[in-house]
């Protein structure tokens, strides 16, 4: 004979704690990746046009070097002077060789400027470099 009872366990429910921390992350990833986004819009540079410009998917890793009207660099949100953007470089090759570099220079930039900062570019042994434009309104409606 048996005496005991069956255990049968209450019914789980919908589990709260678990779906409020998964809404959590995600959130939080979001409103990390809206400030990223924003860092290169807040800087005020007008690309060059081209009618053949596309928008490429970012390279992981790929670090955006602006080139201001006035040939400052700026390197997310904070203005480098010519010897930090060298460090900056020389260190990003140190620890991720092959490292891709986009250079968003404004149309008013003088070819100097973005001259030198490919010179820059060199001495740090960076050759992954791409330019940004933006895409050509009236070729693109032709």
């Amino acid at each position: 004979m048996n005496f005991r009872k069956k255990y049968r366990p209450d019914p789980v429910g919908f589990q709260m704690a678990p779906m409020l921390d998964i809404v959590f992350t995600l959130l939080c990833f979001f409103v990390v990746s809206q400030v990223f986004s924003q860092w290169e819009a807040e800087i005020d540079i007008t690309l060059p046009t081209s009618s053949t410009a596309a928008l490429d998917r970012r390279l992981p890793g790929e670090i955006i070097l602006n080139l201001t009207r006035e040939g400052g660099v700026v390197v997310n949100g904070r203005p480098l002077s010519e010897e930090s953007l060298k460090t900056l470089l020389s260190r990003l090759v140190r620890y991720f060789p092959g490292q891709p570099v986009l250079i968003r220079a404004d149309k008013q930039t003088a070819y100097e400027h973005v001259i030198r900062v490919l010179d820059l570019c060199r001495h740090a042994d960076i050759w992954n470099i791409s330019f940004a434009t933006s895409v050509d309104a009236t070729a693109s409606g032709s």
